[in-house]
């Protein structure tokens, strides 16, 4: 077969990866968060959000990794003077990350299927970005290899990893901040009314 026909596989399998691994986290979070409801919402989430798991994981995700490495294994067979190159290096340092995340996400895939919740959904949002991180890093090294630009590249990956975590903890207490004052006003709003009410009946 013709390398540019392997790349083109190659890359249409590491897209359809990444879009399995961003939204399985995704899937997670729902499910994570359908814990709060009461039943029979809580039932009938948690086990829809089940079966997206299942076909997504199943039919999209693992083949899409698989067909990926084979891909990927096979260019490196047919140009095996990359593996001489220094940005390979280090984008094979970062695809092993990406099996290593793809394993803790079989892994946690596993509790949600048998209903054990080990992470909160704050966590999970924070894990759904490892992903990001780690597409952002291959597609700088592989676009810019011919460059010495792609140092810096990988060193703005790391910046811009922290500045997503901030991001995401700055969220979370937006979030909890508007919570708390929906919860205040409704507490506000019920001691009116009481006191209405109270002098209704006087």
């Amino acid at each position: 077969m013709d390398f540019l026909y392997i790349k083109a596989l190659h890359v249409i399998f590491v897209i359809t990866w990444f879009a399995g691994l961003f939204y399985i986290v995704r899937l997670f979070i729902y499910q994570v968060e359908a814990e709060d409801k009461t039943e029979p919402a809580k039932y009938i989430l948690q086990n829809q959000y089940k079966l997206m798991s299942k076909r997504l994981w199943y039919i999209i995700t693992w083949p899409s990794a698989i067909l990926a490495s084979i891909f990927a294994f096979w260019m490196l067979i047919e140009r095996p003077h990359f593996l001489l190159m220094p940005w390979m290096h280090i984008k094979l340092s970062f695809v092993f990350a990406l099996y290593l995340y793809h394993y803790s996400c079989q892994k946690i895939y596993s509790q949600l299927q048998k209903d054990i919740v080990k992470y909160s959904a704050f966590k999970l949002r924070i894990w759904n970005e490892v992903a990001t991180i780690i597409l952002f890093a291959v597609i700088f090294l592989v676009m810019l290899r011919d460059s010495l630009n792609w140092i810096w590249g990988v060193a703005g990956i790391f910046v811009f990893g922290i500045v997503l975590m901030l991001s995401i903890k700055l969220y979370k207490r937006i979030r909890e901040k508007k919570s708390w004052d929906n919860a205040e006003k409704k507490i506000l709003d019920d001691i009116q009314d009481s006191k209405n009410n109270h002098t209704i009946n006087k």
